[in-house]
């Protein structure tokens, strides 16, 4: 058995946190640029099981080295699915979220009862362009690539979930021509109506849906007053896009507005952080609906007070 290593002193705990912090900070600078946005947006998109601070430290570490990561797990996870982590690749470091008891002792009364609170951690994760499968095994299937065309209709199935949705959020939803010229859909938030044109390919009309519906949501949150018409879009349609690719439906991403003027904020970094994290919060409320999983699990790392941000 091999020795334990030496706990970590405090000043080398400090040193670890201030590690973290400037590397999320550098994955948050990548999100000032053009590319970098669209970088994030698409792992988000493919990852959409792990935190929004967790996948822009992915993005950022897998554009470090040179890859876009499209499917990670920890190394006895890989196993679990018939892939081996090869011999020399580094892991991609996340923040891990743990369940430890409270250092108080359970109650004598109720000894089942015991206080539990969540530490995070730091963790590696490796992508499957780092691994290989097992000799003699089929590795198990992951996630299918984006199959579904903008004007199809393998996605229709969908307007149903996202109508409910819809209902939810405590609007109404009508198909009828929006009236507003050039527009598929619209949102009036002052009659919490959402209109959606009839006569779109279905796939298409889901994606205008679910456009409209994160309008209904950012409002829902109390959003609009700090958002200018400009952010409000380039936030609506990020979300949008992770929300659609998570489902499988193609969106090019490229074709996203982005805003420029990050840089002449007073504080760019606050300001891309607050939008990243409206951007996954608002695509995790329809990726519920649309594209629920088997795992009953939370994402795998709320932010806690204290942890980088």
């Amino acid at each position: 058995m091999g020795r334990r290593s030496q706990p970590l002193t405090d000043e080398q705990r400090r040193e670890r946190r201030r590690q973290q912090h400037r590397q999320l900070e550098q994955a948050l600078g990548e999100l000032l640029t053009c590319d970098g946005w669209a970088r994030w947006l698409r792992t988000r998109s493919v990852l959409h099981g792990y935190s929004a601070r967790n996948t822009l430290l992915i993005s950022h570490q897998a554009f470090l080295r040179g890859f876009t990561a499209t499917h990670v797990a920890g190394f006895k996870a890989w196993l679990r699915l018939g892939r081996c982590v090869r011999r020399g690749e580094r892991g991609l470091t996340i923040w891990a979220p743990m369940r430890v008891h409270a250092s108080q002792e359970p109650d004598e009364e109720s000894p089942g009862d015991q206080e539990r609170r969540t530490i995070f951690r730091t963790s590696a994760v490796f992508d499957v362009s780092q691994t290989d499968p097992l000799p003699d095994t089929e590795p198990a299937p992951l996630a299918p690539p984006l199959g579904g065309l903008i004007e199809g209709d393998s996605h229709a199935h969908l307007l149903e979930a996202l109508a409910q949705l819809v209902a939810e959020v405590g609007y109404t939803l009508s198909w009828a021509r929006p009236g507003v010229r050039g527009a598929a859909g619209t949102c009036r938030r002052s009659t919490r109506e959402i209109t959606v044109d009839p006569e779109l390919a279905p796939n298409r009309a889901v994606a205008v849906l679910i456009h409209e519906l994160c309008h209904a949501l950012i409002a829902e949150r109390g959003e609009l007053s700090a958002l200018g018409y400009g952010l409000e879009e380039v936030i609506v349609e990020s979300a949008s896009y992770v929300a659609c690719a998570s489902a499988g439906l193609a969106i090019d991403v490229e074709a996203l507005p982005y805003i420029a003027g990050w840089a002449a904020h007073e504080n760019p970094l606050g300001a891309v952080r607050r939008a990243a994290l409206l951007i996954d919060e608002l695509a995790g409320v329809v990726e519920a609906a649309i594209a629920p999983t088997d795992d009953d699990t939370a994402r795998d790392c709320p932010q806690p007070t204290g942890a980088p941000a």
